[in-house]
């Protein structure tokens, strides 16, 4: 028969095996933070920097000084309409630019020495279907987002594309499209009538992907069959959307931005 200590003690264990439970799978833990009236799109670093990015504007900034040491900003008149990314590769910062919310939909990815943030080159998409949110190296390859959104966009009568029309693909070395995937639907009917705003390769081999308006980050994999990404995990984050990237030369932090507060933020995943 039990004892009265080992009865008073049960529910204290079951309590204890709950919370294991609920803090069981990944997790991120918060582990930098500034702000900086840039951050309204976007995010990409690597161990020492860290590049922010609004529309027409890139600021770029020493982590340990907390310092700007380089700029760029286009003028409100153009060529750089809306910026949505960044991601960083072999000493150069990729931009995925679009003229959202115009017709028809024109995408470009503007590409700037990472160092100077001197503009060194351009590649025009031209009439897409979908608007560029994201640009990325990952496995010998480039992927984009082309975003669609179920939302009417100023004077406009009809929706700016549709949400379900969001979609992955991948390119070569060429920019020759080599595949191209649609994202679940229960991530398409959450992030309506925005679409997915943020994607980046990370922890786990999976593409983290975020909506424009919830504190969520999902993991997604290439099917082994079909056209439709395979949800793996859907992580609690800080940002509200927005476009984020894994940091170069540590693949377990996310940046990412909370939009509201022009504030850049970094977190930690454990627990994978």
């Amino acid at each position: 028969m039990p004892t009265r200590r080992a009865l008073l003690a049960t529910p204290a264990l079951v309590l204890a095996g709950a919370a294991r439970a609920q803090n069981a799978g990944p997790r991120f833990e918060s582990i930098h933070r500034f702000n900086t009236p840039a951050a309204r799109q976007g995010v990409c670093a690597d161990a020492t920097r860290t590049w922010v990015v609004d529309d027409r504007l890139i600021i770029g900034f020493d982590r340990a000084s907390g310092a700007e040491f380089a700029r760029f900003e286009s003028p409100r008149e153009g060529p750089i309409i809306h910026m949505n990314s960044l991601s960083l590769h072999e000493g150069r910062i990729y931009a995925a630019h679009s003229n959202y919310p115009s017709e028809p939909m024109l995408s470009s990815v503007e590409i700037f020495d990472a160092g100077s943030l001197r503009h060194v080159g351009s590649h025009s998409f031209g009439i897409m279907p979908g608007s560029i949110t994201t640009w990325e190296w990952h496995d010998g390859a480039w992927w984009a987002v082309w975003a669609n959104y179920s939302r009417v966009f100023g004077q406009s009568q009809r929706p700016y594309g549709n949400t379900w029309w969001t979609h992955l693909t991948r390119h070569d070395a060429t920019l020759r499209q080599t595949g191209g995937w649609t994202f679940p639907p229960d991530i398409l009917r959450r992030a309506e009538p925005m679409s997915v705003s943020g994607a980046s390769w990370g922890p786990g081999g999976f593409l983290w992907c975020t909506g424009h308006d919830h504190k969520e980050a999902y993991a997604l994999r290439l099917p082994t069959m079909g056209s439709v990404l395979q949800p793996v995990h859907t992580v609690p984050i800080e940002a509200e959307g927005q476009a984020i990237a894994w940091e170069k030369g540590d693949g377990n932090v996310l940046w990412q931005i909370i939009r509201s507060r022009r504030e850049v933020v970094a977190q930690r995943l454990t627990g994978l």
